[in-house]
């Protein structure tokens, strides 16, 4: 089934979700390093980055969920989807909550801010696993016709080899 939502003839959901994936567990991992070393800068940089991070999850979420629409209902790509979708909802509420919680003193995390997120980040592998299972076992967002000497998306040119005259 392929992505509804494209650019350049590829899917925009896997491209942006690279962002808050990566912004967030960096984000613990320097809270992490403030934890260890007592020094409230990586805290502080851990802050800003949940704020970019929640920004980054909300637009990707928004093509997630054009592509979600395209999935035919009653099939297990659906239910999948849906827990994907409604998971990484609350990994971003989640970190929400946490830069919520940090905003007062950025430099000072509270045990629950920091709870928070790393709750995050543990629900973020589940639903990135979810997302993986669309893609690579359920083919969700994958061109029709794929194949290894498909053109490239750029010429225009369908993937399938029965619209290239291949065989």
């Amino acid at each position: 089934m392929e992505s509804r939502a494209k650019l350049f003839g590829h899917a925009i959901h896997p491209m942006l979700i690279t962002f808050p994936i990566g912004l967030f567990v960096t984000a613990v991992i320097f809270d992490i390093i403030h934890l260890s070393t007592g020094t409230a800068l990586w805290a502080s940089i851990a802050y800003y980055m949940i704020a970019a991070g929640i920004v980054g999850g909300l637009l990707a979420a928004i093509f997630g969920l054009v592509d979600y629409l395209g999935v035919p209902g009653g099939t297990r790509a659906r239910s999948v989807g849906l827990l994907h979708g409604a998971g990484n909802v609350v990994v971003v509420a989640l970190f929400l909550v946490s830069w919520l919680l940090r905003r007062p003193e950025p430099s000072a995390p509270s045990t629950l801010s920091l709870i928070a997120s790393f709750a995050g980040v543990a629900l973020a592998s589940v639903t990135a696993w979810l997302g993986g299972e669309l893609v690579e076992r359920l083919s969700v967002g994958v061109d029709d016709g794929a194949h290894l000497d498909a053109p490239s998306s750029l010429g225009g040119q369908p993937a399938s080899r029965a619209s290239t005259g291949q065989v």
